[in-house]
């Protein structure tokens, strides 16, 4: 005769709204879930993406310039002007890439508005992304931006999950609590 063990909980496919909108508790002690460290780990990642992008394109520049599709405005054909033109692309990566830097310091300390503003720019750069294929028939490849588009729908879901929801308005008090 054996025992049997009782069935997992599981969550129902469904989950009324009302449920779903449920504020998360005031809990100032919550441990740092699985899911925001998997979101800060994802934002480092695309920062060491675009570390590697910016050495590419350093080394590669005048390769890029050479391409006949290339054309760089504003700037004096001379070699002098190349290279401001290089130093402000590589100035221009550098300083996004070290707000995306903060930003991961900030989902990592539970801030929600650090998170939320991860979850847009993730959006944005993922449309950016579709439309470039709908509209022009760029090619999604994996040299490019096949990488950088799983990283932000991975990153969107790790940080849109519930777990970090609650992580990151873990100090927040809501009415229905005591002071």
């Amino acid at each position: 005769m054996t025992a049997e063990l009782p069935a997992p909980h599981k969550r129902p496919a469904y989950e009324p709204a009302k449920r779903l909108l449920k504020p998360p508790r005031f809990d100032p002690e919550m441990k740092r879930p699985l899911s925001t460290l998997a979101g800060v780990l994802l934002i480092v990642l695309r920062v060491i993406a675009g570390v590697v992008v910016l050495v590419s394109i350093a080394t590669g520049w005048d390769a890029i310039l050479s391409d006949p599709d290339s054309v760089l405005e504003g700037f004096d054909p001379t070699p002098e002007g190349k290279q401001a033109a290089l130093w402000l692309v590589i100035g221009t990566g550098a300083t996004v890439l070290l707000i995306d830097l903060a930003l991961a310091f900030f989902v990592f300390r539970g801030y929600n508005w650090a998170r939320v503003f991860v979850m847009f720019i993730a959006v944005l750069s993922i449309s950016t992304s579709f439309t470039a294929w709908w509209a022009q028939g760029q090619e999604i490849e994996i040299q490019g931006t096949f990488l950088s588009l799983s990283i932000d729908i991975l990153l969107l879901l790790a940080l849109s999950s519930r777990s970090a929801a609650a992580y990151a308005r873990r100090n927040e008090r809501r009415p229905d609590t005591p002071a």
